[in-house]
């Protein structure tokens, strides 16, 4: 055998041909949909929910500290990506459907490529540990698609299961090791950007304050009052001069 993991374990076969074989008996819109979802529709889903967290994350008190979570979520999936590539050779192992031509495959141009571990399955996961980081409720939406996403891929018949839970713990794994490194240099990137015209993209112009704290933001508020009603009160102003 050329691959290491050529011989799929029984229980991992078992599970994706009774997957898989829900495509044979389903109607063919509904598998040119499942194919869709699982090659672009999450990823653009994700897509989405991270734009609702930016957009969200910019109007939190923490709001360059929340942004910077954010970005590691895009950094941490290209690390991802760049780990896989040398596990992907290491391990050698072919799409399902080259050792067992009896699966149904939904998708074509898979066969020169290798298997494990999954590459949607570890983008999907990378991002939904990453927000989930950042924010409870759309890092949980964009688990459950992530878990979707697995399920999709072994449904077009181009991933075992056991590729789709290398990449979600390879994803996790990335993630949450390399956060520390990655929010060291991000949040003070952030914080200086508050001070420059890309100031929006971290803060958004109506919340109080540039991305201080709660305390300092109302400290300033108050502040600009008191100059105001010193300008505009003549006799306010003749009592604070004596």
């Amino acid at each position: 055998m050329s691959t290491l993991l050529a011989d799929t374990a029984n229980p991992d076969l078992g599970l994706l041909r009774a997957i898989n074989g829900l495509a044979r008996s389903a109607p063919g819109p509904l598998d040119s949909l499942v194919s869709w979802i699982g090659e672009y529709g999450i990823l653009l889903g994700l897509a989405a929910v991270c734009l609702t967290a930016w957009l969200q994350a910019r109007r939190r008190p923490d709001a360059p500290v929340a942004v910077a979570g954010l970005l590691w979520a895009p950094l941490a999936v290209a690390v991802c990506e760049l780990a896989n590539l040398p596990i992907s050779a290491i391990v050698d192992r072919p799409r399902p459907f080259v050792d067992h031509p009896d699966l149904e495959v939904l998708v074509e141009g898979k066969e020169g490529t290798l298997s494990f571990v999954s590459d949607h399955s570890a983008m999907s996961m990378g991002i939904a540990v990453a927000l989930l980081l950042v924010n409870r409720r759309l890092g949980l939406l964009a688990g459950a698609l992530a878990l979707l996403q697995g399920f999709c891929r072994m449904y077009m018949g181009v991933h075992y299961p056991t590729d789709v839970i290398g990449g979600f713990a390879l994803a996790t794994a990335v993630v949450l090791l390399l956060a520390p490194i990655a929010m060291a240099v991000l949040v003070p990137l952030c914080h200086a950007l508050t001070r420059t015209a890309a100031a929006p993209l971290v803060v958004a112009r109506n919340r109080g304050g540039t991305g201080g704290t709660g305390g300092t933001a109302g400290a300033d508020r108050s502040r600009r009052r008191r100059e105001r009603v010193s300008s505009d009160d003549p006799a306010a102003g003749s009592d604070l001069a004596a």
